[in-house]
């Protein structure tokens, strides 16, 4: 327990309860869920298992340290004054994320550039040259956050947003966010308990996520690299010896998943990156029109998908969204399917009662994920 520290997983609204879920299941302790972020302790290994496993996270942020701020100068010295040489070299690089919910500061990027010169001025002071900055390969990322007077300093043991799992070569014109679909696919509890279909898969993210669900595959094993790897204490051997155990686990699939999408450039795209997953073993993506299917047995069915909202996509979303709903009265009895989408004028068209809805914002976009139960026959008492 001596080598544990508190980390801070980020992540999107609504998605909290399930981060710390599979927190708890990965072996974090002390965890708290706050707005956007999950916060619990661990150690080295556990932070790099944490980066390599956890499906709904965007970034592990190691918190170094916090300090009152009241002006701009107060944010350099107190910047200025702590021993960056202990995980930069000067002839590194480093970025500078930052977000800022204050009064005195309103400027994220502001905030950046003067929290770099307090850095590199100390480098310069102490060793004669600085270290540059490189905002696309850095050797250390670090993320500042104000919240009001309060400036909470953290190390980026991520990098790039862990939501680029390293599969997905080919995208749509509206592709969905990997740790968007993880979560929705979570929300939904899906553990690849039966068949699985997505009817309108785009360039196939929902059927990936599904299926690495469903094997237990770590989402992030198809990523290039991570930031602690440039980090002065990467422990190779560790990573290693981590990934091999979190290999292990990873477990068969005995049912179907499926993807459906009627556009040829998206099926090949989706196939694409299918392959990239090495998941073409477990997915299988099919060039249909959804409104022209029906289910092909009698056995029960689970459906994520994410329509088109009439945002990036033009559609006429009354009738699009009721032939949603007449889709899935006619010809898809026995399943439980659930969409989310951000226009409310179009959950009232699918003419369909959902059994429940959550609330969650996809880009920015305020919308619901919405469960609708299609009964085998008549109507019968269940619990949803």
């Amino acid at each position: 327990m001596a080598n544990n520290y508190k980390m801070i997983a980020k992540t999107l609204y609504g998605f909290e309860a399930i981060l710390a879920k599979e927190l708890l299941d990965l072996g974090a302790v002390d965890i708290k869920q706050g707005n956007r972020m999950v916060s619990f302790v661990g150690d080295k290994g556990f932070m790099y298992k944490a980066n390599l496993c956890l499906r709904t996270a965007i970034k592990i942020l190691k918190p170094y340290e916090s300090f009152k701020v009241n002006s701009e100068q107060e944010l350099y010295d107190n910047i200025k004054k702590l021993p960056w040489e202990d995980f930069l070299d000067v002839n590194g690089s480093l970025a500078i994320d930052s977000a800022v919910h204050s009064e005195i500061f309103t400027h994220s990027q502001y905030v950046a550039l003067k929290s770099k010169d307090a850095i590199v001025d100390r480098f310069r002071e102490k060793f004669g040259k600085r270290p540059d900055v490189d905002l696309d390969f850095p050797d250390l990322r670090i993320n500042i956050h104000i919240e009001k007077n309060n400036c909470n300093v953290s190390l980026d043991s991520s990098g790039d947003s862990l939501h680029k799992r390293g599969y997905r070569g080919a995208t749509n014109i509206a592709p969905i966010n990997e740790v968007f679909a993880a979560g929705l696919l979570l929300l939904s509890g899906w553990q690849g308990q039966c068949d699985f279909l997505d009817p309108m898969c785009g360039s196939g993210t929902i059927p990936i996520e599904a299926a690495m669900i469903a094997c237990n595959i770590p989402p992030n094993l198809n990523r290039k690299e991570f930031a602690f790897e440039k980090w002065k204490d990467w422990d190779e051997d560790l990573f290693e010896k981590i990934e091999e155990s979190t290999m292990k686990k990873v477990r068969d699939f005995h049912y179907k998943i499926r993807g459906f999408d009627k556009a040829p450039s998206a099926v090949m795209k989706a196939k694409e990156n299918v392959k990239n997953a090495n998941l073409s073993d477990f997915i299988e993506i099919e060039q249909q029109n959804f409104f022209q299917t029906q289910k092909e047995n009698e056995d029960y069915l689970h459906m994520v998908f994410n329509p088109p909202y009439g945002e990036r996509l033009e559609i006429n979303v009354e009738e699009f969204y009721s032939k949603i709903g007449d889709t899935l009265k006619q010809n898809y009895h026995g399943t439980h399917a659930w969409f989310f989408t951000s226009n409310s004028e179009a959950i009232k068209s699918v003419g369909l009662r959902a059994s429940r809805k959550i609330k969650l914002f996809n880009a920015g976009l305020e919308g619901r994920l919405l469960k609708y139960v299609i009964y085998q026959g008549s109507k019968k008492a269940s619990k949803n």
